[in-house]
């Protein structure tokens, strides 16, 4: 069996798109039939995340953490104990590709690391234009790129119980966990064919993650930007 894992917190207005992009790629022909549970981690969330995540076919966990290392270790260790062999994260506000969880089973490694794009930098407002060029000139979207994401990350069940998963950051987690799992010698594809598209938006949910380092570039270079929104 294959696992997906999901964390969000107050997801509501997007996690249907991430929900249905995720079934899609476990229905893939090239997984063979082979299951896929699909979990979507509500931490700490109030709104109607969980419902609309039902709606559309995942199982949901609840906790109240307010921390996406807690979230995706959580995750983790729930679909382990259901025998997954293989865990691919991803977020509540990105869509994987069809060929998505194949590509990654596909690669024969111990851990997959995947590139993203984004197709909507509109919340930037006239910071937009500079954010889309910045991320064209300085995103390595190929093979042997050294990115790492939580919207597209694939590790092995065996690895990642060697290293003991995910710590329990509040963000990083994923950064940390390939370097734990570099560390003691896994074999990681850096590979660019399991794709994602994932949100620039400035409403972020994780200081220092991906959309807050965008705005932390905008808040630098475009006079009047006023940054992230929490």
């Amino acid at each position: 069996m294959l696992g997906i894992v999901i964390p969000a917190h107050n997801e509501e207005e997007c996690i249907a798109a991430a929900v249905e992009a995720a079934a899609s790629a476990a229905r893939h022909p090239r997984l063979q039939g082979e299951a896929v549970e699909i979990l979507v981690v509500l931490d700490s969330c109030d709104d109607l995340t969980a419902v609309r995540a039902c709606q559309h076919g995942a199982r949901t966990l609840s906790l109240r953490g307010r921390n996406v290392g807690y979230a995706r270790a959580a995750g983790a260790t729930a679909l382990l104990a259901i025998r997954a062999r293989w865990l691919a994260f991803s977020d509540a506000d990105s869509r994987v590709s069809d060929a998505w969880l194949a590509e990654q089973i596909s690669l024969d490694a111990d851990a997959v690391c995947g590139t993203v794009s984004v197709d909507d930098w509109s919340s930037h407002g006239d910071a937009a234009p500079m954010l889309r060029e910045h991320f064209r000139k300085t995103y390595r979207d190929a093979d042997g790129h050294s990115h790492v994401h939580g919207a597209n990350l694939g590790v092995s069940a065996s690895a990642y119980r060697r290293v003991g998963g995910f710590r329990h950051l509040a963000c990083c987690e994923d950064r940390h966990l390939v370097d734990a799992l570099s560390a003691g010698g896994a074999r990681i594809a850096w590979s660019a064919r399991p794709r994602v598209v994932t949100s620039a938006r400035r409403d972020t949910r994780a200081h220092g993650g991906f959309g807050s380092h965008l705005a932390d570039i905008a808040a630098a270079r475009v006079p009047g930007y006023a940054g992230a929104r929490a």
